[in-house]
């Protein structure tokens, strides 16, 4: 419960959770107890009797891929139905770290599943379950409870439904997760309208809403790293781009005198979009043109 806790409070803090956050552990009783072993994927502290956390890291480009899960999992929570596999340490079922799964799955024991979503960065994950383990296959199945991370004692998934509804929310939290990994990375983490170089006081914005089935995909050319208030001014249409790059601040915002953060936005009018490094990266001109139409309606 301790550990449940101190993760709820650092992911409010925190979009997503990095390797340092897991290293450094939490206090419990005055002292610190680790929330994943750097070295293995299958974690339990020496003063619990059952499995803490579980932990899929995301390959860097060109690391070697040790486990089946580290290439397959993002791909089964997008077209998986109820579970997702978690691949036993090495071949011997009866291994300490595979023992702890099967006591997990056996008690329903709920675990912390850090899952990464970029090198060195994680969702947690919680309540989590080991709905399976299979002996054979030297696999788990991992299944998500649709409670509220802030329910640490509720049940595993009783049923398939139940087990579905968990995955559709771990996909949509992951689907936004991996988003806003991409696009402020390819804008070398600076807001894409004052260059506001805080990474966590960076929203990726959508151009078309994720709503439009042809054009709201979460991918790069569709999204913006803005600042918190200029995300609030794009959503508002109060700031429109144009499919030129070029920034636009409506009348309604341009006719009020009222202080220095009111000067700052109006300021923008006219000038043009910093755009990412990388060409492919750009903001798509077509989906621009749509999202401008709506402020030229609005403004």
């Amino acid at each position: 419960m301790a550990a449940f806790a101190h993760i709820r409070k650092l992911s409010m803090l925190h979009d997503e959770l990095t390797s340092e956050h897991l290293k450094a552990g939490f206090l419990f009783e005055g002292e610190r107890v680790p929330l994943v072993n750097p070295q293995r994927g299958i974690f339990k502290p020496s003063r619990m009797r059952f499995l803490l956390s579980i932990r899929t890291v995301f390959p860097r480009s060109g690391a070697r891929v040790w486990y089946d899960d580290q290439r397959q999992v993002h791909q089964q929570i997008f077209t998986g139905q109820e579970a997702v596999d978690y691949a036993f340490m090495g071949d011997d079922p009866d291994a300490a770290d595979n023992r702890w799964l099967r006591e997990a799955w056996e008690n329903q024991i709920p675990v912390i599943y850090f899952l990464g979503i970029a090198p060195g960065r994680y969702q947690a994950i919680l309540p989590t379950f080991i709905g399976d383990w299979d002996a054979t296959a030297l696999k788990a199945k991992v299944v998500f409870s649709a409670a509220p991370a802030s329910e640490v004692n509720a049940p595993p998934p009783s049923d398939d439904a139940e087990r579905r509804y968990g995955l559709r929310q771990v996909k949509q939290r992951l689907h936004q997760a991996q988003f806003r990994a991409a696009v402020i990375a390819a804008y070398d983490g600076r807001c894409a309208l004052s260059r506001l170089p805080e990474a966590r006081l960076l929203d990726a914005a959508h151009i078309v809403a994720d709503a439009d089935e042809r054009l709201g995909q979460p991918v790069v050319p569709n999204g913006l790293p803005l600042s918190k208030i200029h995300h609030a001014a794009f959503d508002a249409h109060l700031i429109g781009i144009d499919p030129d790059y070029r920034l636009h601040v409506s009348g309604q915002l341009m006719s009020q005198n009222d202080g220095p953060v009111l000067e700052a936005l109006k300021a923008l009018n006219g000038q043009v979009l910093h755009l990412p490094r990388r060409d492919r990266d750009q903001p798509d001109r077509d989906r621009l043109a749509q999202r401008f139409e709506i402020y030229r309606s609005v403004a």
